[in-house]
């Protein structure tokens, strides 16, 4: 596949400078509209593999509670799951971390913002309690690991068993509102209905890892070409598009005025994002993930701050506030501008 897309990569570069000159210019130009296309087949493929995975769980008898937080809670994030999995195999260490941590910024003082903004959403402090902890809990472990130089596998264990607690809660909190799927409330099908979806899985399956490979190459490549870091291109245009999911979730929930639900997707796709990138990431690169100082420096402190800023008050008002969704968008930009700059 890196292979395909060098070549894919050269050849248009080549083009573009035999017919207008500057390849530098058109490096830089190819590699954007590459990452642009990775983002969108990482985006569609995922659309369809959500679509086709939940109807095959629930024509199977498989109940819808288990369906919603497994399946689809997972689904939505593999754009990050496998960008970040392929950036480490590659020994890129920095990308793989930064598009992590980046996203779950990006999902809170961008995405959560918004919705905050629009609709300040009530909520009960029981639904919502164990979930922040999770996240604040497992940013808190990055964080305190992180500033040693490193993510050791101590660290990948521990957010590994919070990412299996995250699930077991999940399945507890669905099953306890969930009834027993009837056998008349499963979904009709026939030979063509089957197909079609089976098709859409594995278009989507293969969307999401061609998407995912193009945005690690086109980033890397960006990244050499302009003469920044990958780090910078992963939290900022990476992390941002692999986190159109919970934007176009979020857009979608405040149109229906149902910000809550926004919010707790937003929650849940975090703690996945924490809690399971970066073990993976130890394990396909085989060894402690080393952390830059950038990354220690600007990344890591973030995602816990604008993790505090979202979740603790809520705790105490039962509410999430607009002054929030200010404070939110102030320190995103403040963080992007004192990340381009470092």
């Amino acid at each position: 596949m890196d292979i395909l897309i060098d070549r894919l990569r050269l050849a248009l570069v080549s083009l573009l400078s035999e017919t207008f000159g500057g390849e530098n210019v058109f490096l830089i130009v190819v590699n954007l509209l590459l990452l642009a296309l990775g983002l969108f087949v990482i985006i569609k493929g995922g659309d369809a593999f959500v679509d086709a995975a939940t109807w095959i769980a629930e024509v199977s008898g498989i109940p819808k509670f288990i369906v919603g937080a497994t399946v689809v809670s997972l689904a939505t994030t593999l754009p990050e799951l496998l960008t970040s999995a392929f950036a480490a195999s590659r020994g890129n260490i920095d990308m793989a971390i930064g598009n992590a941590v980046g996203s779950v910024t990006a999902n809170i003082g961008l995405i959560m913002a918004i919705s905050v903004l629009a609709i300040p959403a009530m909520i009960k402090r029981k639904d919502y309690v164990v979930k922040i902890c999770l996240m604040l809990g497992a940013a808190i472990i990055i964080v305190t690991f992180g500033l040693g130089g490193k993510v050791n596998l101590v660290a990948c264990a521990i957010l590994a068993a919070l990412f299996c607690l995250n699930i077991w809660e999940n399945l507890r909190a669905a099953k306890q509102g969930s009834v027993k799927q009837e056998e008349s409330e499963r979904p009709p099908y026939d030979g063509k209905t089957i197909a079609t979806n089976i098709a859409k899985f594995l278009l989507g399956t293969a969307g999401i890892v061609i998407g995912a490979e193009l945005l690690v190459s086109s980033g890397s490549s960006l990244a050499s070409a302009a003469g920044v870091s990958e780090r910078l291109i992963s939290v900022t245009l990476i992390a941002v598009g692999t986190s159109l999911p919970e934007l176009v979730t979020t857009i979608t929930a405040i149109i229906k005025k149902q910000s809550d639900l926004s919010v707790g997707n937003i929650l849940g796709a975090n703690i996945i994002d924490l809690t399971l990138i970066l073990p993976i990431c130890a394990f396909l690169s085989g060894q402690a993930l080393p952390v830059s100082t950038q990354i220690a420096t600007y990344d890591f402190p973030a995602v816990l701050v604008v993790g505090a800023v979202a979740c603790i008050p809520p705790l105490f008002t039962k509410k999430f506030q607009r002054w929030q969704g200010v404070a939110l968008l102030a320190l995103y930009v403040t963080y992007l501008t004192l990340t381009t700059l470092a």
